[in-house]
């Protein structure tokens, strides 16, 4: 954490950081911006509660309407276990698909990448763009040892 402090300190833009654990207050570190995956979550929720609706209603109040003991045609509290369940279902996939979006974690047409696996074990990884950084590759080594980097591996990736 404190070498991620240094370096954005520095100015140099961390692309992308791997720990073998979840470190708490990184991602505020690297300057990351909140996830709209609630906002998803919501509008897929939503989008499931009209569809339920639309069916439930549309289907027993218009296209089949049946007068069962003098009840009326469109009981809405019979409707929530679909409305619940459709909203459910929907808003759960939706937000699947949307990480995967998101976190470009597309199952087609990507190959399987990593930087290094040490970092799935006791490594942590710091990736830098160098097209992106105005420091050049020794400055942003010795910057790297200062901070007390044990390794410093630069590799030419293309496509990620």
């Amino acid at each position: 954490m404190d070498a991620v402090g240094t370096l954005r300190s520095s100015g140099v833009k961390i692309q992308e950081a791997y720990t073998p654990f979840p470190v708490h207050g990184l991602d505020d570190a690297l300057g990351y911006k909140p996830s709209n995956l609630p906002i998803a979550a919501f509008l897929f929720g939503l989008t499931g509660t009209i569809c339920a609706l639309l069916l439930t209603i549309g289907t027993m109040g218009y296209d089949w309407p049946m007068d069962i003991g003098g009840k009326p045609y469109i009981p809405l509290p019979h409707f929530i276990p679909v409305t619940f369940e459709l909203t459910i279902l929907l808003a759960s996939l939706g937000m699947v698909a949307t990480f995967l979006v998101i976190s470009n974690l597309k199952p087609w047409g990507h190959d399987p990448f990593m930087f290094d696996g040490r970092s799935t074990d006791d490594k942590f990884l710091l990736v830098i763009d160098l097209d992106k950084n105005k420091m050049d590759k020794d400055a942003l080594t010795n910057l790297f040892k200062q901070t007390g980097a044990s390794e410093v591996n630069s590799k030419i990736v293309e496509n990620h």
